[in-house]
């Protein structure tokens, strides 16, 4: 997703999460036999974003999977013109819980960061998160793979 700041434009995930590319397979350090891993995919739409600053924003995006909306997702980010990087908190909301994750987002317009646990299903989740923005920064495929 890119999100379009008054000077510089950003591409940020997933948020979303992110979230189809190939996401790193990571056990959580003290990963028991107990721990079961899971992956989510999906393609986030952005629906809105707002800018209130030249390095502060956020982005709502609708979650779709094949055709069918999974979710919806919230993204607040923090833009660092010296480094050109962004720090984002996600918050991704399914019919199973709430997701939460952070990331970082480079130039290059992938965001990658680690899943930071959830509700309902998603509880004590850990893991993580790789989004890929298209070049017009409505769409953004996501991978989220956590555990446990």
């Amino acid at each position: 997703m890119k999100l379009r700041g008054p000077i510089t434009s950003i591409a940020v995930a997933g948020t979303a999460a992110a979230l189809s590319a190939t996401a790193a397979f990571l056990l959580p350090a003290g990963a028991g036999a107990s721990t079961t891993t899971h992956t989510l995919k999906f393609t986030s739409v952005r629906q809105a974003s707002v800018n209130f600053s030249k390095t502060t924003g956020t982005a709502s995006d609708k979650d779709v999977k094949n055709g069918t909306v999974i979710g919806y997702d919230i993204l607040r980010f923090v833009f660092n013109p010296k480094t050109n990087t962004a720090s984002i908190g996600a918050a991704l909301d399914t019919k199973d819980g709430f997701l939460y994750g952070v990331l970082r987002e480079s130039a290059s317009g992938v965001s990658r960061g680690k899943v930071t646990g959830g509700t309902g299903r998603y509880a004590g989740a850990t893991g993580t998160i790789t989004a890929r923005s298209n070049k017009a920064g409505d769409r953004t495929a996501v991978t989220i793979t956590y555990h446990t």
